[in-house]
């Protein structure tokens, strides 16, 4: 779904409902619950939940409340199972977001709260203001906001996948040494290759998804009609760990008009990665697969904007700097670099391939 609904935001920059839960999950004030047995959740909130999980949008917790109330949350496993990355403290409501945004590596601005106090509402809208808030009557819109959406096979895995980066997060802070041997023995395993048919609105959800590692911003329908163009191609990179399938997690365009070059309008990766070096490893084995196919320089459009810096500054790493001879729109640059000499490695922890070497 594109552009916005009645509420003044696209759907699609939804990534992660944030609920509250007294007077919102449940009707109760769970600190005044008699026993430590939780109240017993609206059965409407959960079909919700579940129906955007449906959807590939995450759920999480804010609630101005006793921790404790947490642990008893944990000791309810079905419901539990439904957040991710929940906060249940005093804090304010904006720093649970906060926080809730760093542990899933998302954008805050990608959260959106549904909460039944206007206070609390207006609180986060005032010091988060790219954070939109619904009360929880307005939660049936939201879901018919959603309806007719196209859901990939990577939606409707991305909640298990963030329960799996759980397990990988909790994994990294008992881990006994540095950043990078842990990484090592995650075994960490990226694979790149042209996209296949049923890989496409896979590609078209990250153009459309992604801000932190995206180079130009091309929206779903502009790179639809790029990649069923002549001379273009659409390239998709996997990775996986000892843990599982991350799934598609990095998506490329190319533009092979010219022999010579090898220009990308749109270079997008899942935030999910970041921080991991995918994103470097897949811009690393573009250039060496431009190289090998005759190509002697190699370009990117870079649209910048407030998010995107994480991507501005690989492409610097990789060695691209602006070429003044191009043309592009009075908002973009390209970026090019020569592909002779020495090309920039992967990082040594992530082993790198073309898909076609590793899937019979």
């Amino acid at each position: 779904m594109s552009g916005t609904d009645d509420f003044g935001f696209a759907p699609d920059g939804v990534k992660c409902v944030v609920w509250d839960l007294d007077g919102t999950l449940w009707d109760e004030i769970a600190v005044e619950s008699a026993t430590d047995e939780l109240p017993t959740p609206r059965p409407g909130t959960l079909a919700a939940i579940d129906a955007l999980a449906a959807h590939g949008v995450l759920s999480s917790i804010a609630s101005r409340s006793a921790p404790s109330v947490l642990d008893r949350l944990d000791a309810v496993p079905e419901l539990r199972a439904r957040f991710l990355a929940p906060q249940v403290s005093w804090q304010d409501k904006s720093e649970s977001l906060r926080r809730i945004a760093k542990d899933l590596g998302i954008a805050v601005d990608a959260l959106l709260l549904v909460d039944d106090s206007p206070y609390e509402r207006a609180e986060v809208e005032a010091l988060l203001p790219g954070v939109h808030t619904l009360a929880p009557e307005d939660v049936p819109a939201l879901l018919a906001a959603f309806e007719g959406r196209e859901v990939t096979p990577e939606s409707r895995e991305r909640v298990r996948r963030y329960r799996t980066e759980e397990t990988r997060r909790a994994e990294g802070e008992r881990f006994q040494g540095s950043r990078e041997e842990f990484l090592r023995w995650c075994d960490m395993r990226l694979t790149v290759g042209a996209a296949t048919p049923e890989e496409v609105p896979r590609a078209l959800e990250l153009a459309a998804r992604t801000h932190r590692l995206n180079s130009s911003g091309l929206t779903p329908d502009r790179l639809r009609e790029l990649a069923a163009s002549e001379g273009h191609e659409l390239y998709t990179a996997r990775m996986a760990d000892r843990f599982g399938a991350y799934g598609i997690i990095g998506a490329a365009l190319v533009d092979r008009a010219a022999p010579a070059v090898w220009s990308v309008p749109l270079l997008a990766l899942s935030c999910r990665v970041a921080g991991r070096g995918a994103a470097a490893a897949f811009l690393f084995r573009l250039m060496d697969r431009a190289r090998a196919a005759g190509a002697e320089e190699f370009r990117v459009t870079l649209r910048p904007t407030d998010a995107n810096l994480e991507m501005r500054i690989l492409l610097r790493q990789a060695g691209l700097r602006r070429a003044d001879d191009t043309e592009s729109a009075p908002e973009a640059a390209v970026l090019a670099r020569p592909l002779h000499g020495d090309l920039p490695m992967p990082p040594a922890w992530l082993h790198v391939s073309d898909r076609e070497d590793t899937e019979a």
